[in-house]
Protein backbone atom coordinates (compact mmCIF):
# COMPACT_ATOMS: atom_id res chain seq x y z
CA UNK A 1 0.00 0.00 0.00
CA UNK A 2 2.54 2.55 0.95
CA UNK A 3 4.63 1.70 -2.81
CA UNK A 4 1.18 2.42 -4.53
CA UNK A 5 0.74 5.69 -2.38
CA UNK A 6 4.28 6.75 -3.08
CA UNK A 7 3.85 6.09 -7.08
CA UNK A 8 0.58 7.86 -7.09
CA UNK A 9 2.14 10.77 -5.17
CA UNK A 10 5.36 10.83 -7.68
CA UNK A 11 3.24 11.37 -10.30
CA UNK A 12 0.70 14.06 -9.03
CA UNK A 13 3.84 16.05 -6.68
CA UNK A 14 5.79 16.46 -9.85
CA UNK A 15 8.03 19.36 -10.51
CA UNK A 16 4.73 20.77 -12.48
CA UNK A 17 2.88 21.18 -10.00
CA UNK A 18 5.52 22.72 -7.69
CA UNK A 19 5.61 24.94 -10.97
CA UNK A 20 2.57 25.86 -11.04
CA UNK A 21 1.92 26.43 -7.06
CA UNK A 22 4.78 29.33 -7.25
CA UNK A 23 3.71 30.37 -10.89
CA UNK A 24 0.59 31.35 -10.21
CA UNK A 25 1.48 32.78 -6.77
CA UNK A 26 3.65 35.14 -8.56
CA UNK A 27 1.55 35.59 -11.52
CA UNK A 28 -1.19 36.84 -8.58
CA UNK A 29 1.22 38.93 -6.79
CA UNK A 30 1.94 41.38 -10.03
CA UNK A 31 -1.97 41.44 -11.50
CA UNK A 32 -2.88 42.72 -7.60
CA UNK A 33 0.25 44.70 -7.48
CA UNK A 34 1.28 43.26 -4.38
CA UNK A 35 -1.88 43.02 -2.60
CA UNK A 36 -0.26 40.97 0.21
CA UNK A 37 2.08 44.14 1.12
CA UNK A 38 0.02 47.52 -0.13
CA UNK A 39 -3.06 46.07 1.73
CA UNK A 40 -1.72 44.67 4.70
CA UNK A 41 -2.98 47.54 7.20
CA UNK A 42 -6.36 46.98 5.60
CA UNK A 43 -6.20 43.16 6.09
CA UNK A 44 -5.69 44.00 9.97
CA UNK A 45 -8.81 46.74 9.96
CA UNK A 46 -11.32 44.21 8.22
CA UNK A 47 -10.54 41.75 10.95
CA UNK A 48 -12.63 44.21 13.81
CA UNK A 49 -15.50 45.04 11.15
CA UNK A 50 -18.63 42.76 10.23
CA UNK A 51 -20.86 40.89 12.34
CA UNK A 52 -21.92 37.77 12.68
CA UNK A 53 -25.70 37.11 11.15
CA UNK A 54 -28.19 34.25 10.61
CA UNK A 55 -27.26 33.35 7.33
CA UNK A 56 -23.17 34.39 7.73
CA UNK A 57 -19.83 34.10 10.44
CA UNK A 58 -18.06 37.52 10.83
CA UNK A 59 -15.14 37.85 9.11
CA UNK A 60 -13.43 36.82 12.11
CA UNK A 61 -15.01 34.03 12.73
CA UNK A 62 -14.36 32.87 9.16
CA UNK A 63 -10.71 33.54 9.48
CA UNK A 64 -10.88 31.48 12.62
CA UNK A 65 -12.24 28.59 10.59
CA UNK A 66 -9.83 28.86 7.71
CA UNK A 67 -6.95 29.20 10.11
CA UNK A 68 -7.97 26.42 11.39
CA UNK A 69 -8.06 24.50 8.72
CA UNK A 70 -4.60 26.00 7.95
CA UNK A 71 -2.87 25.78 11.29
CA UNK A 72 -2.54 21.85 11.93
CA UNK A 73 0.03 19.20 12.14
CA UNK A 74 1.52 20.76 9.12
CA UNK A 75 2.74 23.04 11.45
CA UNK A 76 4.52 20.97 13.54
CA UNK A 77 4.75 17.54 11.76
CA UNK A 78 5.08 19.18 8.24
CA UNK A 79 7.76 21.64 8.76
CA UNK A 80 10.00 18.78 10.10
CA UNK A 81 9.41 16.60 7.58
CA UNK A 82 10.49 19.66 5.38
CA UNK A 83 13.71 19.86 7.56
CA UNK A 84 14.46 16.02 7.45
CA UNK A 85 14.23 15.87 3.75
CA UNK A 86 14.76 19.09 2.09
CA UNK A 87 16.74 20.35 4.66
CA UNK A 88 17.09 23.84 6.37
CA UNK A 89 16.48 25.74 3.30
CA UNK A 90 13.03 24.40 2.66
CA UNK A 91 12.02 26.68 5.10
CA UNK A 92 12.89 29.66 2.67
CA UNK A 93 10.69 28.17 0.06
CA UNK A 94 8.03 27.79 2.46
CA UNK A 95 8.61 31.53 3.40
CA UNK A 96 8.19 31.78 -0.44
CA UNK A 97 5.59 29.85 -1.68
CA UNK A 98 3.68 31.65 1.61
CA UNK A 99 4.24 35.32 0.44
CA UNK A 100 3.22 34.00 -3.08
CA UNK A 101 0.45 32.21 -2.00
CA UNK A 102 -1.12 34.92 -0.16
CA UNK A 103 -1.92 36.52 -3.56
CA UNK A 104 -3.74 32.96 -4.67
CA UNK A 105 -5.31 33.11 -1.66
CA UNK A 106 -7.07 36.90 -2.05
CA UNK A 107 -7.98 35.42 -5.31
CA UNK A 108 -9.72 32.50 -4.64
CA UNK A 109 -11.63 33.11 -1.74
CA UNK A 110 -12.74 36.45 -3.73
CA UNK A 111 -14.06 34.38 -6.09
CA UNK A 112 -15.80 32.37 -3.27
CA UNK A 113 -17.49 35.26 -2.04
CA UNK A 114 -18.47 36.24 -5.42
CA UNK A 115 -20.32 33.11 -6.46
CA UNK A 116 -21.58 32.48 -2.92
CA UNK A 117 -24.90 30.97 -2.34
CA UNK A 118 -27.48 30.38 0.37
CA UNK A 119 -28.45 27.62 1.26
CA UNK A 120 -31.01 26.28 3.57
CA UNK A 121 -30.98 29.81 5.70
CA UNK A 122 -26.56 29.76 5.35
CA UNK A 123 -24.15 31.23 3.14
CA UNK A 124 -22.13 28.26 1.36
CA UNK A 125 -19.56 28.60 -1.66
CA UNK A 126 -16.47 27.42 -2.60
CA UNK A 127 -14.44 26.16 -5.78
CA UNK A 128 -17.22 23.86 -7.23
CA UNK A 129 -19.77 26.99 -7.25
CA UNK A 130 -17.45 29.17 -8.73
CA UNK A 131 -16.04 26.56 -11.34
CA UNK A 132 -20.06 26.01 -12.81
CA UNK A 133 -21.10 29.67 -12.58
CA UNK A 134 -17.85 31.41 -13.94
CA UNK A 135 -16.90 28.87 -16.49
CA UNK A 136 -20.29 27.22 -16.92
CA UNK A 137 -18.46 23.51 -16.46
CA UNK A 138 -19.95 21.76 -14.25
CA UNK A 139 -18.68 18.21 -15.05
CA UNK A 140 -15.24 20.15 -13.38
CA UNK A 141 -16.94 21.83 -10.51
CA UNK A 142 -18.50 18.12 -9.94
CA UNK A 143 -14.62 16.38 -10.10
CA UNK A 144 -13.54 19.05 -7.77
CA UNK A 145 -16.36 18.42 -5.40
CA UNK A 146 -15.57 14.79 -5.24
CA UNK A 147 -12.00 15.06 -4.94
CA UNK A 148 -12.95 17.42 -2.09
CA UNK A 149 -14.79 15.27 -0.25
CA UNK A 150 -12.67 12.37 -0.75
CA UNK A 151 -9.55 14.78 0.12
CA UNK A 152 -11.11 16.13 3.51
CA UNK A 153 -13.72 13.61 4.53
CA UNK A 154 -11.34 10.97 4.49
CA UNK A 155 -7.93 11.39 3.27
CA UNK A 156 -6.46 14.57 5.14
CA UNK A 157 -8.27 13.57 8.57
CA UNK A 158 -5.98 10.84 9.16
CA UNK A 159 -2.85 12.89 8.62
CA UNK A 160 -4.05 15.32 11.41
CA UNK A 161 -5.50 12.48 13.98
CA UNK A 162 -2.42 10.25 13.16
CA UNK A 163 -0.23 13.38 14.50
CA UNK A 164 -2.74 13.76 17.66
CA UNK A 165 -1.93 9.61 18.56
CA UNK A 166 2.02 9.74 17.83
CA UNK A 167 1.70 13.04 20.53
CA UNK A 168 -0.01 11.27 22.93
CA UNK A 169 2.16 8.20 22.73
CA UNK A 170 5.29 10.01 22.25
CA UNK A 171 4.15 12.51 25.83
CA UNK A 172 2.36 9.96 27.91
CA UNK A 173 3.85 6.37 26.77
CA UNK A 174 2.70 3.79 25.13
CA UNK A 175 1.04 1.61 27.36
CA UNK A 176 -0.25 -2.03 26.48
CA UNK A 177 0.00 -3.09 23.21
CA UNK A 178 -2.99 -3.85 21.27
CA UNK A 179 -3.35 -6.75 18.71
CA UNK A 180 -7.07 -5.81 16.50
CA UNK A 181 -8.03 -6.23 13.01
CA UNK A 182 -6.52 -3.08 12.30
CA UNK A 183 -3.37 -4.39 13.66
CA UNK A 184 -0.93 -3.87 16.73
CA UNK A 185 -1.09 -0.35 18.30
CA UNK A 186 -0.82 0.76 21.89
CA UNK A 187 -3.22 1.46 24.45
CA UNK A 188 -2.29 5.69 24.68
CA UNK A 189 -3.44 5.36 20.78
CA UNK A 190 -6.42 3.99 21.54
CA UNK A 191 -7.44 6.33 24.67
CA UNK A 192 -6.56 9.21 22.14
CA UNK A 193 -8.51 8.09 19.51
CA UNK A 194 -11.73 7.33 21.41
CA UNK A 195 -11.49 10.85 23.20
CA UNK A 196 -10.58 12.48 19.65
CA UNK A 197 -13.61 10.78 18.25
CA UNK A 198 -16.11 11.75 20.79
CA UNK A 199 -15.62 15.19 21.29
CA UNK A 200 -15.16 15.91 17.31
CA UNK A 201 -18.75 13.93 16.63
CA UNK A 202 -20.51 16.31 19.33
CA UNK A 203 -18.79 19.24 17.66
CA UNK A 204 -19.91 18.71 13.93
CA UNK A 205 -23.23 17.47 14.96
CA UNK A 206 -24.09 21.07 16.04
CA UNK A 207 -23.26 22.81 12.58
CA UNK A 208 -20.92 25.65 11.40
CA UNK A 209 -21.85 28.21 13.59
CA UNK A 210 -20.72 25.75 16.98
CA UNK A 211 -17.83 25.20 14.60
CA UNK A 212 -17.23 28.70 14.63
CA UNK A 213 -17.81 29.69 18.01
CA UNK A 214 -14.95 27.03 19.15
CA UNK A 215 -12.49 27.94 16.95
CA UNK A 216 -12.66 31.28 17.41
CA UNK A 217 -11.62 31.00 21.08
CA UNK A 218 -8.78 28.32 20.30
CA UNK A 219 -7.73 28.96 17.58
CA UNK A 220 -6.11 32.09 18.30
CA UNK A 221 -5.15 31.50 21.68
CA UNK A 222 -3.29 28.11 20.92
CA UNK A 223 -1.10 29.84 17.89
CA UNK A 224 -0.33 32.99 20.75
CA UNK A 225 0.62 30.52 23.06
CA UNK A 226 2.79 28.38 20.57
CA UNK A 227 4.38 31.49 19.27
CA UNK A 228 5.12 32.76 22.82
CA UNK A 229 6.71 29.36 23.79
CA UNK A 230 9.07 29.37 20.78
CA UNK A 231 10.18 32.86 21.54
CA UNK A 232 11.20 31.91 24.89
CA UNK A 233 13.39 28.87 22.97
CA UNK A 234 14.74 31.13 20.67
CA UNK A 235 15.68 33.77 23.35
CA UNK A 236 17.42 31.17 25.42
CA UNK A 237 19.44 30.37 22.24
CA UNK A 238 20.11 33.90 20.67
CA UNK A 239 23.41 33.47 20.13
CA UNK A 240 22.54 30.40 17.81
CA UNK A 241 20.23 32.76 15.93
CA UNK A 242 22.66 33.66 12.80
CA UNK A 243 23.82 30.52 12.50
CA UNK A 244 19.94 29.30 12.31
CA UNK A 245 19.70 31.76 9.62
CA UNK A 246 22.79 31.17 8.08
CA UNK A 247 21.53 27.18 7.41
CA UNK A 248 18.28 28.54 6.32
CA UNK A 249 19.79 30.67 3.51
CA UNK A 250 22.80 28.44 2.71
CA UNK A 251 21.83 26.40 -0.24
CA UNK A 252 18.66 28.11 -1.45
CA UNK A 253 20.09 29.10 -5.04
CA UNK A 254 22.24 25.93 -4.64
CA UNK A 255 21.15 23.67 -8.12
CA UNK A 256 20.03 20.68 -5.66
CA UNK A 257 18.18 23.70 -3.38
CA UNK A 258 16.53 24.91 -6.67
CA UNK A 259 15.30 21.94 -8.42
CA UNK A 260 15.90 19.35 -5.90
CA UNK A 261 14.82 18.63 -1.92
CA UNK A 262 14.35 21.82 -0.84
CA UNK A 263 12.52 23.43 -2.91
CA UNK A 264 10.07 20.31 -3.61
CA UNK A 265 9.28 19.86 0.46
CA UNK A 266 9.39 23.21 0.79
CA UNK A 267 6.31 24.15 -1.75
CA UNK A 268 4.50 20.49 -0.72
CA UNK A 269 3.98 21.36 3.16
CA UNK A 270 4.09 24.71 2.46
CA UNK A 271 1.18 24.63 0.36
CA UNK A 272 -0.06 21.59 2.99
CA UNK A 273 0.19 23.88 5.66
CA UNK A 274 -0.98 27.38 4.05
CA UNK A 275 -3.60 25.44 1.62
CA UNK A 276 -2.68 28.92 -0.55
CA UNK A 277 -4.15 27.25 -3.95
CA UNK A 278 -5.37 24.01 -2.98
CA UNK A 279 -9.09 25.41 -1.94
CA UNK A 280 -10.04 24.67 0.69
CA UNK A 281 -9.66 28.76 2.06
CA UNK A 282 -12.78 30.01 -0.41
CA UNK A 283 -15.47 27.52 1.67
CA UNK A 284 -14.86 29.84 4.77
CA UNK A 285 -14.34 32.60 3.25
CA UNK A 286 -17.60 32.11 1.37
CA UNK A 287 -20.05 31.79 5.05
CA UNK A 288 -18.70 35.04 5.97
CA UNK A 289 -21.14 38.05 5.92
CA UNK A 290 -19.32 40.77 4.47
CA UNK A 291 -20.21 43.97 2.62
CA UNK A 292 -17.64 43.86 -0.32
CA UNK A 293 -16.35 40.23 -1.82
CA UNK A 294 -13.23 41.74 -1.77
CA UNK A 295 -12.90 42.10 1.83
CA UNK A 296 -13.14 38.21 2.95
CA UNK A 297 -10.34 37.71 0.26
CA UNK A 298 -8.34 40.49 2.29
CA UNK A 299 -8.78 38.54 5.40
CA UNK A 300 -7.66 35.30 3.66
CA UNK A 301 -4.68 36.43 2.38
CA UNK A 302 -3.83 37.28 5.99
CA UNK A 303 -4.18 34.39 6.95
CA UNK A 304 -1.90 32.77 4.88
CA UNK A 305 1.23 34.95 6.78
CA UNK A 306 -0.45 33.93 10.22
CA UNK A 307 0.10 30.38 9.20
CA UNK A 308 3.43 30.11 7.56
CA UNK A 309 5.16 33.05 8.47
CA UNK A 310 4.00 32.90 12.15
CA UNK A 311 3.30 29.42 13.20
CA UNK A 312 5.66 27.26 10.43
CA UNK A 313 8.73 29.92 11.54
CA UNK A 314 7.76 28.99 15.63
CA UNK A 315 8.39 25.57 13.99
CA UNK A 316 11.88 25.55 12.09
CA UNK A 317 13.29 27.96 14.50
CA UNK A 318 13.00 25.84 17.57
CA UNK A 319 14.20 22.63 15.92
CA UNK A 320 17.00 24.21 14.43
CA UNK A 321 18.15 26.50 16.86
CA UNK A 322 18.17 23.21 19.28
CA UNK A 323 19.81 20.98 16.83
CA UNK A 324 17.14 18.29 17.33
CA UNK A 325 16.64 17.48 13.79
CA UNK A 326 18.18 15.34 10.74
CA UNK A 327 18.89 15.57 7.15
CA UNK A 328 19.20 12.86 4.98
CA UNK A 329 21.02 12.07 1.85
CA UNK A 330 20.21 9.95 -1.16
CA UNK A 331 20.65 6.87 1.07
CA UNK A 332 19.93 7.05 5.17
CA UNK A 333 23.54 8.98 5.21
CA UNK A 334 22.76 12.13 7.93
CA UNK A 335 24.06 15.40 6.37
CA UNK A 336 23.07 17.43 9.59
CA UNK A 337 21.49 17.49 12.88
CA UNK A 338 21.76 15.24 16.03
CA UNK A 339 18.76 12.74 15.88
CA UNK A 340 19.31 9.20 14.48
CA UNK A 341 17.23 8.56 11.34
CA UNK A 342 14.87 6.05 13.59
CA UNK A 343 13.27 9.33 15.04
CA UNK A 344 10.15 9.25 12.65
CA UNK A 345 10.35 12.26 10.38
CA UNK A 346 6.42 12.26 9.67
CA UNK A 347 5.57 13.28 13.33
CA UNK A 348 6.09 15.62 15.50
CA UNK A 349 9.17 14.19 16.96
CA UNK A 350 11.58 17.11 15.72
CA UNK A 351 9.01 19.37 17.66
CA UNK A 352 8.70 17.56 20.93
CA UNK A 353 12.45 16.62 21.46
CA UNK A 354 13.05 20.30 20.50
CA UNK A 355 11.25 21.73 23.85
CA UNK A 356 11.95 18.60 25.39
CA UNK A 357 15.79 19.46 25.46
CA UNK A 358 14.72 23.03 26.80
CA UNK A 359 11.68 22.52 29.13
CA UNK A 360 12.42 18.57 29.85
CA UNK A 361 9.30 16.70 30.23
CA UNK A 362 6.56 19.42 29.91
CA UNK A 363 8.22 20.29 26.21
CA UNK A 364 6.40 16.79 25.41
CA UNK A 365 3.01 17.84 27.00
CA UNK A 366 3.20 21.05 25.69
CA UNK A 367 3.66 19.72 22.16
CA UNK A 368 1.52 16.69 22.71
CA UNK A 369 -1.63 19.41 23.96
CA UNK A 370 -0.81 22.26 21.05
CA UNK A 371 -0.96 19.55 18.69
CA UNK A 372 -4.34 18.54 19.94
CA UNK A 373 -5.91 21.93 19.53
CA UNK A 374 -4.12 22.30 16.35
CA UNK A 375 -5.33 19.19 14.54
CA UNK A 376 -8.37 18.82 16.08
CA UNK A 377 -10.02 22.19 14.95
CA UNK A 378 -8.03 21.39 11.35
CA UNK A 379 -10.91 18.60 11.42
CA UNK A 380 -13.28 20.62 11.99
CA UNK A 381 -12.78 22.99 9.30
CA UNK A 382 -11.99 19.76 7.00
CA UNK A 383 -16.03 18.49 8.28
CA UNK A 384 -17.13 21.51 6.93
CA UNK A 385 -15.49 22.02 3.85
CA UNK A 386 -16.69 18.12 2.74
CA UNK A 387 -20.26 19.59 4.16
CA UNK A 388 -19.92 22.20 1.49
CA UNK A 389 -19.26 20.26 -1.48
CA UNK A 390 -22.07 17.67 -0.82
CA UNK A 391 -24.69 20.32 -0.23
CA UNK A 392 -23.42 21.44 -3.52
CA UNK A 393 -24.00 17.90 -5.25
CA UNK A 394 -26.67 17.21 -3.82
CA UNK A 395 -28.18 20.34 -6.10
CA UNK A 396 -28.28 17.91 -8.58
CA UNK A 397 -28.21 14.27 -7.07
CA UNK A 398 -29.49 13.14 -3.35
CA UNK A 399 -28.70 10.82 -1.43
CA UNK A 400 -30.69 10.09 1.75
CA UNK A 401 -29.00 11.41 5.19
CA UNK A 402 -26.10 12.02 2.81
CA UNK A 403 -24.81 14.47 6.05
CA UNK A 404 -24.87 11.85 8.43
CA UNK A 405 -22.97 9.50 6.17
CA UNK A 406 -20.36 12.27 5.40
CA UNK A 407 -19.80 12.69 9.42
CA UNK A 408 -19.82 8.76 10.32
CA UNK A 409 -16.89 8.02 7.55
CA UNK A 410 -15.02 11.57 8.88
CA UNK A 411 -15.16 9.98 12.23
CA UNK A 412 -14.03 6.34 10.97
CA UNK A 413 -11.13 7.90 8.69
CA UNK A 414 -9.57 10.20 12.37
CA UNK A 415 -10.10 6.77 14.50
CA UNK A 416 -8.01 4.77 11.67
CA UNK A 417 -5.66 7.57 11.40
CA UNK A 418 -5.08 7.84 15.02
CA UNK A 419 -3.90 4.34 15.34
CA UNK A 420 -1.37 3.65 12.25
CA UNK A 421 1.44 4.66 10.96
CA UNK A 422 2.41 7.68 10.06
CA UNK A 423 4.18 7.46 6.55
CA UNK A 424 1.37 5.93 5.35
CA UNK A 425 -1.45 8.89 6.86
CA UNK A 426 1.05 11.44 5.09
CA UNK A 427 0.99 10.06 1.56
CA UNK A 428 -2.59 10.17 1.27
CA UNK A 429 -3.71 13.55 2.70
CA UNK A 430 -0.64 14.34 0.09
CA UNK A 431 -2.61 12.82 -2.37
CA UNK A 432 -5.15 14.61 -1.06
CA UNK A 433 -3.65 18.09 -1.42
CA UNK A 434 -2.32 17.57 -4.78
CA UNK A 435 -5.54 16.94 -6.55
CA UNK A 436 -6.86 19.88 -5.06
CA UNK A 437 -4.13 22.10 -5.86
CA UNK A 438 -3.92 20.37 -9.48
CA UNK A 439 -8.00 21.09 -10.18
CA UNK A 440 -8.25 24.42 -8.31
CA UNK A 441 -5.27 26.42 -9.60
CA UNK A 442 -5.95 25.31 -13.32
CA UNK A 443 -9.64 26.58 -13.09
CA UNK A 444 -8.50 29.63 -11.12
CA UNK A 445 -6.15 30.69 -13.77
CA UNK A 446 -8.87 30.10 -16.76
CA UNK A 447 -11.13 32.24 -14.86
CA UNK A 448 -8.41 34.75 -14.84
CA UNK A 449 -8.03 34.81 -18.49
CA UNK A 450 -12.15 34.56 -19.08
CA UNK A 451 -12.87 37.64 -17.04
CA UNK A 452 -10.66 37.86 -14.22
CA UNK A 453 -13.55 38.44 -11.67
CA UNK A 454 -10.99 38.28 -7.99
CA UNK A 455 -9.21 41.39 -9.63
CA UNK A 456 -12.45 43.68 -11.14
CA UNK A 457 -13.43 43.10 -7.20
CA UNK A 458 -9.98 44.22 -5.94
CA UNK A 459 -10.22 47.04 -8.14
CA UNK A 460 -14.03 48.19 -7.14
CA UNK A 461 -13.11 47.87 -4.02
CA UNK A 462 -9.95 50.07 -3.87
CA UNK A 463 -11.87 52.66 -5.69
CA UNK A 464 -14.60 52.69 -2.97
CA UNK A 465 -12.20 52.82 -0.49
CA UNK A 466 -10.38 56.06 -1.95
CA UNK A 467 -13.49 57.80 -2.30
CA UNK A 468 -13.80 57.40 1.82
CA UNK A 469 -17.18 55.83 1.42
CA UNK A 470 -18.36 54.43 4.81
CA UNK A 471 -20.74 51.14 3.33
CA UNK A 472 -19.34 49.54 0.63
CA UNK A 473 -21.34 48.12 -2.35
CA UNK A 474 -20.82 45.05 -5.23
CA UNK A 475 -23.10 45.67 -7.99
CA UNK A 476 -21.16 42.34 -10.22
CA UNK A 477 -23.38 43.52 -13.24
CA UNK A 478 -21.76 46.95 -13.65
CA UNK A 479 -18.08 45.42 -13.01
CA UNK A 480 -19.28 42.62 -15.80
CA UNK A 481 -19.49 39.75 -13.84
CA UNK A 482 -22.02 37.49 -14.89
CA UNK A 483 -23.84 34.93 -12.51
CA UNK A 484 -22.74 36.61 -9.08
CA UNK A 485 -26.35 35.92 -8.81
CA UNK A 486 -26.37 36.19 -4.72
CA UNK A 487 -25.29 39.67 -5.48
CA UNK A 488 -27.33 40.66 -7.95
CA UNK A 489 -30.29 40.62 -5.90
CA UNK A 490 -28.79 41.95 -3.05
CA UNK A 491 -27.07 45.10 -4.93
Amino acid sequence: MQAIVDTINGYIWSNALIGLCLGAGLLFTFLTRFVQVRMFGEMIRLLRVGKESKRGISSFQALAVSLSGRVGTGNIAGVAAAIAFGGPSAVFWMWVVAFFGAATAYVESALGQIYKEVDEGQFRGGPAFYFEKALGLKWYAWAFAIATILATGILLPTVQSNSIGNAAELAFGTGAMLDTALGSFSMAKLVTALIVVGVLGFIIFGGVKRIAHFTQVVVPFMALAYIAMALVIIILHIGDLPDVLGLIFKDIFEPMAMFGAAVGWGVKRGVYSNEAGQGTGPHAAAACEVQHPAQQGLVQAFSVYVDTLFVCSATAFMILITNQYYVVGTGTEVLAGVLPTTVEANSPAFTQLALESVMGGFGKTFVALALFFFSFTTLLAYYYIAETNVAYLRRTFKIPYEITILKLALLCAVFYGAVRAASLAWGLGDIGVGLMAWLNIVGILIILVTGGPALKALKDYEAQRKAGVTEYTFDPDKLGIRNADFWRKNK
